[in-house]
């Protein structure tokens, strides 16, 4: 029952996160085995894959978030794990007052090795200057670094009437005092990447890689399609994966 309250209530958004968490845990796997050495997790929030993935356990990972976000995990994960694991790192920032390249630098985060950075379900509620300046951020780490962020297709901020399912998810959004705030158009983001120092290797929306997991089982889940996740390179393309 709860399955199918979900999915009346808000079309797509479970069969979509669902769909889109195996999606980064196997982009992870297969970075993992390519010498990363680090995972940088900008607003971590409730991420359990530092703890889930084994996969993980030979990198450093960095949990970036806000101190009182971290302080609420951290409680349950005292109450799940006998022994803090000593791969996993947490970053406080408030990002209203400090910013990521002083406290990523006490936390001991190197930018001359390789890293992975997960941004997943953040930019779409941030201004297009805080995107840039963390995207910029990201670009400083060393070359081959790769960066999977999610982000909303503009249309669902100017045009939400096309996207099945909009009207109910945005009254949620507003009761919790959330909106969409930046979208981008796909088209423009190999564009939008590349002045900001990243090349962009694969952009996916929600009903492909739904139909990736789900299989046949993908034809029949409709709604944010608006919800896309793309992977980028620091530095130019590389042509060996052309």
């Amino acid at each position: 029952m709860v399955p199918w309250l979900i999915d009346s209530r808000w079309p797509g958004v479970r069969s979509s996160v669902v769909a889109r968490t195996r999606l980064i845990d196997d982009a992870l796997a297969t970075s993992l085995g390519g010498q990363i050495d680090q995972l940088v997790i900008l607003g971590a929030g409730f991420d359990s894959r530092a703890y889930r993935l084994p996969c993980l356990h030979g990198a450093t990972v960095f949990e970036v978030d806000h101190p009182d976000t971290q302080t609420a995990k951290r409680k349950v994960l005292e109450c799940i794990l006998s022994v803090p694991p000593k791969h996993v790192r947490f970053v406080a920032i408030d990002f209203d007052r400090q910013n990521l390249e002083s406290v990523m630098a006490a936390a001991g985060y190197r930018e001359s090795a390789r890293t992975f950075i997960l941004w997943e379900g953040v930019t779409n509620y941030l201004t297009e200057a805080a995107v840039d300046t963390t995207l910029r951020w990201c670009s400083r780490a060393a070359a081959g670094s790769l960066l999977l962020f999610t982000y909303v297709h503009r249309d669902v901020l100017t045009r939400p009437s096309e996207y099945i399912g909009t009207k109910n998810l945005f009254a949620s959004l507003a009761s919790a005092g959330e909106r969409l705030t930046f979208g981008i158009e796909p088209s423009q983001l190999p564009e939008f990447l590349a002045t900001r120092g990243l090349s962009l290797e694969s952009d996916v929306g929600a009903a492909e890689y739904r139909a990736r997991y789900f299989k046949d089982a993908a034809r029949k889940m409709r709604g944010h399609e608006f919800y896309r996740v793309a992977l980028a390179r620091v530095g130019p393309p590389d042509n060996r994966l052309v």
